[in-house]
């Protein structure tokens, strides 16, 4: 996360970590699920989550 507030500082009006069990990280952005390690069965690589938000961020 810290990546993120880095990285978007004045993009990022607000963040919330929450905490969950059976190895679920998500991240959803404006309320549309934008990965799941769930999902893709693989945890996030290094950069992937903040690309994935920049790319929200240019189209919002």
């Amino acid at each position: 996360m810290g990546e993120l507030l880095t990285k978007y500082e004045f993009e990022i009006e607000s963040l919330r970590v929450i905490p969950s069990k059976g190895g679920r990280f998500e991240i959803v952005f404006d309320g549309e699920l934008i990965y799941s390690k769930l999902t893709t069965g693989r945890h996030a690589e290094p950069g992937e989550v903040a690309k994935l938000v920049g790319e929200r961020i240019k189209k919002a």
